[in-house]
């Protein structure tokens, strides 16, 4: 477990690229658990020593009670009011987990890179791309020369509960590091939980709240709110497509296009 003091410390110690780089190091020691279905978690080390038809079967099974019934209101609205738009998109997605979104938006059309920061989480998903037959491409995120693709004009960088991690100047770091590979009236589309959740959950110290959220050994949640947003994106502007808080402010939402 990550101690508050041991977070304080290295946050203290650190910055700039040596402070993302250990805090990746950090993140990589839970991170190979990630969401499947509502609190539901997976371990990707678990689910690769399924066959391919349990794995396949599995995967499916998590990713379509995602999309309807009460599920509906977290994840599916988004595949609906999205999918028309990654159909004909190169997408980024970002902290991917087990790719229950890049993966369905590859399906209907997209081009679609995965980065993640746990190597057994992308291995997982080349996996099931293989068995959905579907091309895609991998990322590792190791450091900054991670973030050096040799294609810099996604049209969307999709960071799905992926960028509340880690403290914000981390998450301000790595921000940086994307926007350079956005081409000009490209979309950034992130999932976060919003300050009224931290509040209603107690106010708690960040390191203390991931666990709340996110189970044991989560080292820090992050809440957003726009304005926060804007100072993660500074001095870079953009402009607002969507956003919005949604399931009783337990996540919000930012639709941003960069100029």
């Amino acid at each position: 477990m990550i101690t508050g003091s041991r977070i304080d410390d290295i946050l203290d110690s650190l910055s700039g690229e040596e402070l993302f780089t250990q805090w990746l190091q950090l993140l990589r020691q839970k991170w190979h658990v990630v969401p499947a279905h509502g609190k539901v978690r997976v371990d990707t080390i678990t689910l690769a020593a399924l066959s391919d038809s349990e794995l396949l079967d599995t995967w499916i099974s998590i990713r379509d009670a995602e999309l309807t019934l009460e599920r509906f209101q977290v994840r599916g609205w988004y595949h609906e009011l999205y999918s028309p738009l990654m159909a004909a998109s190169h997408i980024l997605d970002v902290g991917a987990g087990i790719g229950l979104d890049g993966l369905t938006f590859a399906q209907k059309g997209a081009r679609v890179t995965f980065m993640d920061i746990v190597p057994e989480n992308l291995e997982l998903i080349e996996r099931i791309a293989d068995l959905l037959q579907i091309e895609i491409t991998t990322v590792l995120i190791n450091d900054k020369e991670s973030f050096a693709l040799p294609e810099r004009n996604y049209d969307v960088i999709w960071c799905q509960g992926s960028m509340i991690n880690a403290p914000f100047q981390v998450a301000r770091y790595e921000c940086a590091l994307l926007l350079r590979l956005l081409r000009p009236g490209g979309r950034w589309i992130e999932l976060a939980y919003p300050k009224e959740r931290w509040e209603k959950e107690g106010r708690l110290p960040s390191h203390e709240w991931g666990e709340r959220t996110d189970g044991p050994g989560t080292p820090w949640i992050e809440w957003y709110d726009m304005d926060k947003m804007r100072k993660r994106f500074a001095p870079r502007p953009f402009q607002v497509v969507l956003h919005c808080n949604f399931h009783d402010d337990d996540f919000n939402w930012f639709d941003l296009r960069l100029p």
